[in-house]
């Protein structure tokens, strides 16, 4: 069979999902249907968001079906008259076992992680938090239990001592694309061989990756300036680590964190404690040393650097952080 008699339909909603559509469209992949979350209101006028894997179908002119609940047989009429022979899952739902099973040629999710490493929601956020020099992308057959399929392909991708989250993210989007394409080459050729995640597990600790929080995002500052400077970056840029600046007034702020750097020190002071100059930096008492905070964001106000936000707000050694 030639690529383009392959029916395949597409199941995703982030803009992590829009590069692996596009590759499939582009490459000219026969995508027959799309599958994306219902429209969310947004803003302060809680006018209806499309997602962006929506936003690019309606592009390309690609069917689309956005269900409420996927075992609605209104909705599983119109799946089957699709009639895939592959389906592809990329940063998605839980699909019931009446969807995932449907294609001759089965189903398979994209996952941001190497497997069986960091089952869940936010894999890539937990690998940075963590202080992992390594990552990567997965893909693997669906199967009753979420994240547990036999693996079809891996690649590894290192992670950087100063990468963010958003760098990370980007770099495992473009080449999770490049990964659907070879994987659908490979199960049209006919020469996969998978693996099951228990072989590949060798007795190492399984880490999860659960869904963030906003409580989630709280600095713990009586944490190692090393997990803390990790903490950081890997909820950087989005949603972000935050905690509460308590000023000499009484007045409790709510700050969130973006970047940040390791100052190793010994010293007396209170965790949470401050030290600025009150123009160009702003240091933070941790268990091992101190926090310097590069960039910042007081609630309803934008991203600044620490430097333009002292020139702008006044700050003193009797703040602090909790």
């Amino acid at each position: 069979m030639e690529k383009k008699d392959l029916r395949i339909v597409y199941m995703g909603t982030p803009e992590f999902a829009v590069e692996s559509l596009r590759r499939l469209v582009e490459g000219g992949y026969n995508v027959v249907g799309v599958i994306t979350m219902p429209d969310k209101p947004a803003g302060r006028g809680h006018k209806l968001q499309y997602s962006p894997v929506k936003q690019y179908a309606l592009s390309q002119g690609l069917p689309l079906l956005q269900p409420e609940k996927l075992k609605d047989e209104s909705f599983l009429e119109s799946l089957r008259a699709w009639q895939a022979d592959l389906q592809i899952v990329v940063a998605f739902r839980m699909l019931p076992q009446v969807v995932w099973d449907m294609p001759r040629m089965g189903t398979f999710n994209l996952h941001a992680s190497l497997l069986p490493q960091y089952r869940g929601a936010a894999p890539i956020n937990w690998a940075v938090i963590n202080g992992d020099t390594e990552t990567g992308i997965t893909t693997f057959f669906l199967k009753h239990e979420i994240d547990t399929g036999e693996v079809i392909q891996q690649v590894r991708v290192p992670i950087a001592d100063t990468d963010d989250v958003g760098i990370v993210h980007d770099r495992l989007m473009m080449l999770g694309g490049q990964l659907v394409t070879e994987t659908v080459d490979a199960i049209l050729s006919g020469h996969v061989t998978t693996i099951p995640q228990e072989e590949m597990a060798s007795g190492e600790v399984l880490r999860p990756a659960p869904k963030i929080f906003k409580e989630t995002c709280r600095i713990q500052w009586d944490s190692p300036a090393k997990r803390i400077y990790d903490f950081v970056r890997g909820l950087s840029p989005y949603p972000a680590a935050w905690s509460e600046l308590h000023l000499p007034t009484g007045e409790i702020l709510t700050v969130k964190v973006f970047e940040t750097e390791k100052l190793p020190a010994v010293h007396s002071l209170t965790v949470g404690s401050i030290q600025t100059d009150g123009k160009k930096y702003l240091h933070v008492a941790v268990a091992d040393g101190f926090i310097g905070i590069r960039s910042l964001q007081l609630a309803g106000k934008k991203r600044l650097a620490v430097d333009e936000l002292l020139r702008g707000f006044h700050l003193t050694d009797e703040a602090r952080f909790r």
